[in-house]
């Protein structure tokens, strides 16, 4: 019966208002029972893909760095500290610069995982029933809003360790005592550690909308039956 329905749901999408659609989703039931179809289930299944095939790339050397969606480029701030220092021969280290902070970055994700995990598997079906319906992006902006105050807990001392690790404090310490010699600049004294956390938030939260987009428009992308059968209710 609910397979019929799920049927019915598909071949009239066009025909059906917003709310029509969303009566129809209502009704079905919270989990996998008889046949019935775990929309839940589904959405779990999406954003696990997006944190195992999106996230996990960001800890990979490069992953931010090589990455143009989620590169780490320079607080407004210390744009004027990256001119400055080319302009007087320094390219070289204000690249270098920029490559830390990406790494620092890099290194930090390895700590998303098990918090994402969690907040996945308390997705609820009232919650589902919205998200399915929503943007193509709706399941990362749900996830986002249970995880983001977490993450950057976890993630800002991790981004400090992170700086000693790869030697980004010894080459910000140098970067911004070099430009502060330079006559006639306002010294600077940013707080980095603050700035690449929620740079390298911004940027786990985007690669999974990637993997959402994918799995929501391209019906290639839904590799199992309950991702199938989940997506179809909102193609």
């Amino acid at each position: 019966m609910y397979l019929k329905k799920i049927t019915l749901i598909c071949l009239s999408i066009f025909t059906f208002s917003c709310a029509e659609l969303q009566n129809v989703v209502n009704s079905l039931p919270t989990e996998t029972t008889n046949g019935a179809l775990d929309i839940a289930g589904g959405l779990r299944q999406a954003l696990d893909l997006g944190i195992d095939k999106q996230v996990s790339k960001l800890t990979q050397t490069d992953g931010f760095y090589k990455n143009n969606l989620v590169k780490i480029l320079l607080p407004e701030e210390l744009q004027k500290v990256d001119k400055t220092l080319r302009s007087i021969g320094l390219g070289n280290l204000a690249d270098e610069g920029i490559k830390v902070l990406n790494r620092a970055a890099e290194d930090a994700v390895k700590e998303a995982t098990p918090v994402f995990v969690d907040a996945v598997k308390q997705i609820t079906f009232s919650d589902a029933k919205n998200i399915l319906l929503g943007s193509d992006n709706s399941a990362t902006n749900y996830l986002q809003s249970k995880t983001n105050t977490a993450l950057y807990s976890k993630f800002n001392p991790v981004i400090e360790n992170s700086f000693q690790k790869v030697g980004a404090d010894q080459i910000w310490e140098t970067i911004i005592n070099k430009y502060n010699t330079v006559p006639f600049v306002n010294k600077v004294n940013p707080d980095l550690t603050d700035y690449v956390t929620t740079e390298a938030l911004k940027g786990v939260y985007k690669m999974i909308a990637v993997e959402e987009k994918e799995i929501r428009t391209k019906i290639g992308s839904r590799s199992t039956t309950l991702l199938q059968q989940v997506f179809a209710l909102q193609d």
